[in-house]
């Protein structure tokens, strides 16, 4: 635990008061899963990669996701070599620990798509021949709200392989006058040290998967999950795969707070997080103004807590 928060304070260095969306991405690492940031550009959200990939010591590829950006950019390619007579293997982007898709709602959906299998699997196919990247693993992909030049809706699929749906949004004056007082002379990220390697991160992340569960906290969970489906404000509810995902966050979150077991609690503050860009509303939310995250605090209000302190 002390390990994860003096990574989170090394990041916090370069992104000034957004200490949740830190938090959360942390939790999100040490669950195993990937992390969508959607805000408006220029607001931190590579900023925040790059320091955590410098935190951790980790290898880091980006990405730039343009229209013209193919699916073997992503996933590598086999060469053909005259000399031997046999095919070489050219590594993908995502051949690292943390791939940085950038602005992946802009390119196309067949090169969104070629995220699929590295991002559930933890592995790339090509020409028949499946190939692992380093453990551990992320992508953090960063898009710009829909409906901005150039974007398209990320496929249904792809949005629920992201364990968590982020946002930055504006700084505070006071945190823009410390962001700009901190860059007139250097580049923060300059200032991140490395706390931790990737096996430290393997091993942390072993400990939060023996964080204990109760079967009623399981059953908290699932009937969370089952309000969404069930619910007429929406259209598409949480699916088996997002209950998993809640799980896992909520086995993080008790390890950031130094439990040894899973408490309601610990569910209530990641769901929205894991849960609203997984949900489509229905056309009586629409009209009535909702978004999915004002959906889901309903559903937090109206489904009883076990009692577990």
């Amino acid at each position: 635990m002390e390990k994860a928060i003096e990574i989170m304070k090394e990041v916090q260095k370069v992104v000034v008061g957004k200490e949740r969306t830190i938090l959360s991405v942390m939790c999100a690492m040490l669950a195993g899963g990937h992390i969508l940031l959607e805000d408006i550009p220029g607001v931190g959200k590579t900023t925040m990669a790059l320091a955590f990939a410098r935190a951790m010591d980790l290898s880091f590829k980006r990405t730039q996701f343009t229209p013209d950006v193919m699916p073997t950019d992503v996933t590598g390619y086999s060469l053909y070599n005259r000399q031997t007579g046999t095919n070489t293997y050219v590594p993908g982007a995502v051949m690292c620990n943390l791939f940085l898709a950038d602005e992946i709602n802009r390119t196309s959906s067949k090169t969104q798509s070629a995220l699929l299998e590295v991002m559930e699997e933890g592995s790339v196919t090509v020409d028949g021949i499946t190939r692992r990247p380093p453990s551990p693993f992320w992508v953090i992909a960063t898009q710009n709200p829909v409906g901005s030049a150039g974007t398209q809706l990320l496929p249904e699929s792809q949005m629920d392989r992201f364990m968590v749906c982020l946002s930055m949004g504006y700084p505070e004056v006071k945190e823009e006058v410390r962001i700009l007082q901190s860059r007139q002379t250097q580049n923060p990220l300059e200032l991140v040290q490395r706390v931790a390697g990737p096996e430290e991160i393997l091993e942390m992340q072993a400990k939060v998967r023996e964080i204990y569960v109760a079967d009623v906290v399981c059953e908290y969970a699932a009937q969370l999950s089952a309000w969404t489906r069930s619910t007429p404000m929406l259209r598409l509810g949480v699916s088996p795969r997002g209950t998993l995902a809640l799980l896992r966050m909520a086995k993080a979150a008790a390890f950031l707070t130094n439990k040894e077991y899973v408490v309601p609690e610990n569910i209530q503050s990641v769901f929205l997080d894991v849960c609203a860009h997984r949900v489509l509303l229905s056309s009586k939310s629409r009209v009535s103004g909702m978004d999915a995250r004002g959906v889901l605090e309903n559903a937090l209000r109206e489904v009883p807590a076990p009692g577990i302190g």
